[in-house]
């Protein structure tokens, strides 16, 4: 009885959502509403249970003192609900934007700059190249890392604005818009993918296991 009526209700919530298809109205922002409540309140337990809990009351209760230097600084991050004593948290906000910036850069260095680097440093033609194998290793590895490396060179030339664009610097910046507009295309190719995806999910849910049972109900 408890499935039955969670799907009941996931499926006439997804139909309040899908209703602003047609204009905005009462129901959708009703499921918008408790879509914004639900989340909040999921919010608010995913802090306690994974945050506070375990790094802070956890650790208080075997004593590792510690913890209560960033426990006071979270609170004194919540000063700003309060207009007579907001400039309190701007220490706490100091520190964490301070510490996030150099994680940030160490990170970004790491995790993006360095692996593009290291993606577009490729050899045209392997080592391992022989007449037998020249057509293989020609579609396989040389074709895709030379297209990595002129996209590479050409949209770097496309933001070198020191010189201006004219005779091969033009014509490879020319080149450098043909990839980042294939970029851009690719990128929002993957987010009507995912957006799709979305909807694909919710409407097999609607017809799965909302519209299924319920018309195996009526015929049995």
């Amino acid at each position: 009885m408890g499935h039955i009526l969670g799907v009941w209700i996931a499926a006439g919530l997804t139909l309040m959502i899908f209703s602003f298809l047609y204009k905005d109205n009462p129901f959708y922002k009703f499921a918008e509403h408790v879509y914004v409540g639900v989340s909040a309140a999921y919010a608010c337990f995913y802090t306690w249970d994974y945050f506070l809990m375990p790094k802070l009351i956890n650790p208080l209760s075997q004593h590792h003192w510690l913890v209560i230097i960033p426990g006071i600084f979270g609170l004194m991050m919540l000063t700003r609900w309060f207009p007579r004593i907001a400039w309190v948290s701007r220490w706490p906000i100091s520190v964490s934007v301070g510490v996030g910036s150099g994680l940030a850069v160490v990170q970004g260095m790491q995790g993006l700059v360095i692996p593009q680097i290291k993606s577009t440093i490729l050899p045209v033609m392997g080592s391992s190249v022989t007449f037998n194998n020249l057509i293989t290793n020609l579609w396989s590895h040389p074709i895709n890392n030379l297209i990595i490396i002129v996209g590479t060179i050409a949209t770097i030339i496309y933001f070198y604005f020191s010189k201006e664009h004219k005779g091969i610097i033009g014509g490879t910046a020319k080149v450098g818009i043909i990839f980042i507009m294939v970029a851009f295309g690719a990128s929002f190719g993957y987010t009507v993918m995912a957006r799709i995806s979305l909807l694909i999910g919710r409407i097999s849910f609607l017809i799965n296991d909302w519209l299924v049972p319920l018309f195996h109900s009526f015929t049995h």
